[in-house]
């Protein structure tokens, strides 16, 4: 983090400094003000609009403003930038230090208990700029917004002192920095004085790759189990959540208040942690300990930890979380699940991420998603099991459009707004949502009563289970938190059985319970399970009734199709 953060340091003060010096050289002062309203114009303008103005024998080819080009500013740019690094490496030294130490504190892994810096310069190689595009969509009427290319093969002298819960003290050296981004500087507002904005944001809009070593001074990293992934992991975290868009930072460049360029929420994401499957056993003896850790941002206090689920592979949590979303466009959620390994660092078994874009506001989003080892890197294709989760996403000021079951205001049938006028000051905070607003308590003690009515309609290409190659199937309903269970009548020799048979579970809390469907083969001699599915509650009491195919678990094929009825009685807080 120190590192990428000082580049990024560097090169706005180095571009602020170039920028200045070449306007101060080439402008007078009289003529300034009207400098500032043409840029202001040209950063407007379309390939069309420059076509309109400029004959076709005097239209350069590399005015092209919707594509990054590769064209002489570039060279120019990074000529000056190269003139000033050695003034930037000296003077963002320090600057960059005391900044970024307090970041690294927010994000230092559990396993560690200090992660400071010992030596940090940024080295003699300046960053090279590889494109620049102006992005005429997002600069609005009074900015212009750029995104620059930039690659950095950096020999940086970065060393970090960090100290471990059993009270080893490492001095950790970050070596082999490569990194290739994309930054996006935004300046406004444009305004009628030299420089012609008032402000800048830079965020880090996209990075394409970040590669780099950890290599203790006079010993190996390796002799430390999990010591080297939890740094890299804080890394990486760290730039994610610091200055990855849309995280951005202003620097104000004339005073004035800019708290309108700033981060701002615009909704809420409701994540239920259902269940994973066929995880990777990190254990020699026995079962993995598998937890979750789920998250939007990876700060420490932004982050989400499930209950640790003892020796199994296929553990079932169904956990709700919520999150605050800043930009649901480019943002996602990422789920990591470890092998608790107690005193020791946890160990990771996979992880995944899902973008927000790909969420309709108001509907819940039921998805599996594979595990892997990294994000970033795809290389290792390994098999690390699959987690099962319900995405909701609700933006700010649209509430009456859409209605969900975790708000206070949420009705449906004959459902009271009885949480109308807030939660009690007594009440405590669910186990499962770790915030302290009063609207996860809120959300947390949110009690659903209903009758859920299953019709078992049918199933097809059930998995051969008898000698005769067919099989006697039935279905197994039970809920979960009240273990009531029901069963279908037993239908002979087939594969594909018809059953159409409905039945009505009196439900206490539907928000946390969950419906279990068995499917088993009837034998004379016992019975065989053929697979399962399992799935909450929050669909059905979202959209009261649907019906849905479900694929099996834990089967070689085969598919359930059932309808869910939701039929509400009251709403209610716990006391």
């Amino acid at each position: 983090m120190g590192f990428i953060s000082g580049m990024i340091i560097g090169i706005m003060i180095g571009m602020i400094l170039v920028v200045a010096f070449a306007r101060q050289e080439s402008t007078r002062s009289k003529r300034r003000t009207d400098l500032a309203k043409t840029i202001a114009k040209f950063a407007r303008m379309t390939v069309e609009d420059s076509r309109k103005l400029l004959p076709p024998n005097f239209y350069p080819s590399w005015v092209v403003f919707t594509q990054r080009q590769k064209f002489s500013s570039l060279n120019w740019l990074n000529s000056h930038l190269e003139k000033i690094w050695p003034f930037v490496n000296e003077a963002a030294t320090e600057l960059v230090k005391s900044n970024v130490e307090p970041i690294l504190e927010q994000y230092r892994p559990v396993v560690l208990s200090s992660l400071t810096f010992s030596t940090f310069t940024l080295g003699n190689v300046a960053p090279q700029f590889t494109g620049i595009s102006i992005i005429e969509e997002d600069s609005g009427p009074n900015g212009a917004t750029m995104e620059f290319d930039l690659q950095w093969d950096g020999n940086p002298d970065i060393v970090l002192a960090i100290k471990t819960k059993v009270g080893i003290v490492l001095p950790v050296q970050v070596k082999n920095i490569g990194f290739t981004g994309v930054f996006r500087l935004i300046f406004k507002p444009l305004v009628a004085e030299f420089p012609a904005f008032g402000a800048v944001c830079f965020s880090l809009r996209k990075k394409k790759a970040l590669d780099f070593t950890l290599k203790v001074v006079g010993g190996d990293i390796s002799t430390l189990p999990g010591v080297s992934e939890a740094i890299e992991e804080t890394i990486r975290d760290a730039i994610e959540d610091s200055i990855t868009w849309p995280v951005r930072k202003v620097i104000p460049i004339i005073p004035g208040d800019y708290s309108n360029l700033e981060l701002k929420p615009v909704g809420t994401l409701d994540v239920k942690l259902v269940q994973a499957k066929n995880l990777s056993n990190k254990d020699i003896i026995g079962k993995s300990d598998p937890f979750a850790v789920v998250f939007v941002r990876p700060l420490r206090d932004k982050t989400k930890t499930s209950k640790i689920i003892n020796n199994q592979l296929n553990p079932i949590w169904n956990e709700h979380f919520e999150f605050i979303i800043e930009d649901e466009s480019t943002q996602h959620l990422t789920i990591r699940i470890f092998d608790d390994e107690g005193i020791q660092a946890a160990e990771l078994i996979g992880c995944a991420q899902v973008s927000l874009k790909e969420l309709e506001p108001g509907k819940v989003k039921d998805v599996w998603l594979k595990l892997v080892k990294d994000l970033e890197i795809h290389k290792d294709n390994k098999y690390r099991g699959e987690v099962h989760l319900e995405l909701l996403y609700c933006p700010y000021g649209v509430e009456n459009t859409f209605k969900s079951p975790f708000v206070r205001d949420y009705s449906l049938t004959t459902f009271e707004k009885t949480l109308k006028n807030g939660a009690s000051d007594g009440e405590e905070e669910d186990n499962s949502i770790s915030s302290s607003s009063s609207s996860s308590r809120r959300k947390s003690n949110v009690i659903v009563r209903g009758v859920l009515s299953v019709t078992v309609i049918s199933a097809e290409d059930l998995p051969i289970v008898d000698f005769m190659g067919k099989a006697d199937p039935f279905v197994v309903l039970a809920l979960k938190k009240s273990e009531k269970k029901q069963k279908t009548r037993v239908v002979n020799e087939t594969l594909n059985p018809v059953w159409n048979q409905t039945f009505d579970f009196v439900v206490e809390d539907g928000l946390h319970d969950m419906l279990i469907v068995e499917l088993w083969d009837h034998d004379t001699f016992g019975k065989e399970k053929m697979g399962k599915v399992i799935m909450t509650l929050t669909k059905v009491i979202l959209e009261g009734e649907y019906d849905e195919t479900f694929i099996l678990d834990d089967a070689k094929s085969g598919k359930i199709n059932l309808h869910l009825r939701w039929t509400p009685q009251h709403k209610y807080r716990e006391p």
